[in-house]
């Protein structure tokens, strides 16, 4: 029962995450009833925005107060790609057949992740001595061809809470609070603001708005901008929680938040719904991923949790050190460190931690 609890609270935390991507799809959908493939790259664009931020601004420095800043920065990269993606990929199909931009959100989609991936920005741009040409970074944007270590932000990070039997990663606090609050603002946002009834207005029939004086451009834009606000959120908190982040990020992540907006019912632009169908999915896959934990490694007791999907990474939740073979190399893990990969060997955990199991 420990174990379902756990897996009940880890559901939560990655539905969490999955319903902040999710509000801009749905409410896009509501107000465009486009499927905005492409804010899944969003996401990732905001958590490679609060890394840029991090890395010009503050060069290592991980106090609580850079937080927000990282969090300014994210929101300006995630909105600024939402904002002209829609200007120049969307707008200009308005009236297209529908299956137009769809094919154009694919598109947009792929280009956002090679151009995160060919790391535009990192280019060599000039050189010093052209004697000996010794290249210059400009800017010192993060490269993205691989994993890249995220900010461990202090208090927000760090070793893992144990409330009874129960262990709680300070990231999954700070991606549930974050969720509250946004959802709080974005329905404040909606019910009680003059730009949030007219995006109700144009939700239900954009041809009346229009007449009724209502501005059907700006309110899209803004409805963009929203989802782009959540989903640089998102992309923060996934960065904290994985401790890495990479151009790839984008796109699992996104079709996940999908299914979460489609089984709450897309196009709701209050996003509740979105958030239900989040919590409903995470919570299953935890579940579920609690099945093959059982099935393919060790059930680990004592101060250890571990988890396993179905595409056989596993991840352990240490509040004690942990050694095994993974991958026929040694490892350990620190006190409330975390450690994720793939199990391609047998790996054997101390029988005090693991019963005397043995993984693979």
């Amino acid at each position: 029962m420990d174990v379902f609890v756990q897996q009940l609270v880890n559901g939560l935390t990655l539905g969490s995450l999955y319903a902040l991507i999710a509000v801009g799809y749905t409410v896009v959908y509501g107000i465009l009833q486009l499927i905005n493939f492409a804010h899944g790259e969003v996401f990732m664009i905001g958590a490679f925005g609060a890394l840029t931020t991090s890395l010009v601004l503050f060069k290592g420095n991980t106090a609580l107060w850079t937080l927000p800043v990282m969090i300014i920065g994210a929101v300006i990269a995630s909105v600024t790609t939402a904002v002209l993606m829609e200007r120049f990929a969307y707008r200009p199909l308005r009236n297209a057949p529908r299956l137009a931009p769809l094919i154009t959100a694919i598109g947009v989609s792929v280009f956002l992740q090679e151009f995160v991936r060919l790391n535009c920005f990192n280019q060599v741009c000039f050189s010093e001595n052209l004697r000996h040409g010794d290249p210059i970074t400009i800017w010192p944007f993060p490269d993205a061809k691989s994993k890249i270590p995220f900010p461990q932000i202090d208090v927000v990070t760090g070793n893992a809470l144990k409330v009874g039997g129960l262990i709680i990663q300070r990231p999954a606090i700070f991606t549930i609070v974050a969720l509250a609050v946004c959802s709080v603002l974005l329905w404040i946002f909606i019910n009680r603001t003059k730009l949030g009834r007219g995006m109700q207005a144009v939700s239900q029939d954009p041809d009346t708005a229009r007449l009724m004086g209502i501005n059907v451009d700006r309110i899209i834009v803004v409805a963009f901008v929203l989802g782009a606000v959540l989903a640089a959120v998102a992309g923060v908190a996934q960065g904290l929680q994985n401790s890495n982040i990479d151009y790839r990020i984008g796109f699992l992540a996104g079709l996940k938040a999908f299914t979460a907006a489609v089984l709450g019912g897309i196009g709701n632009i209050e996003g509740a719904v979105s958030v239900t169908g989040a919590l409903i999915i995470a919570a299953g896959a935890s579940v579920s991923s609690d099945d093959a934990l059982h099935a393919r490694t060790a059930v680990i007791a004592g101060n250890v949790e571990g988890g396993v999907v179905a595409d056989g990474t596993v991840r352990l939740m240490a509040s004690a050190r942990v050694r095994g073979d993974l991958k026929g190399s040694e490892i350990s893990i620190d006190e409330g460190a975390e450690f994720e990969g793939r199990i391609d060997a047998s790996f054997e955990l101390p029988a005090e931690l693991s019963g005397g199991g043995r993984g693979r």
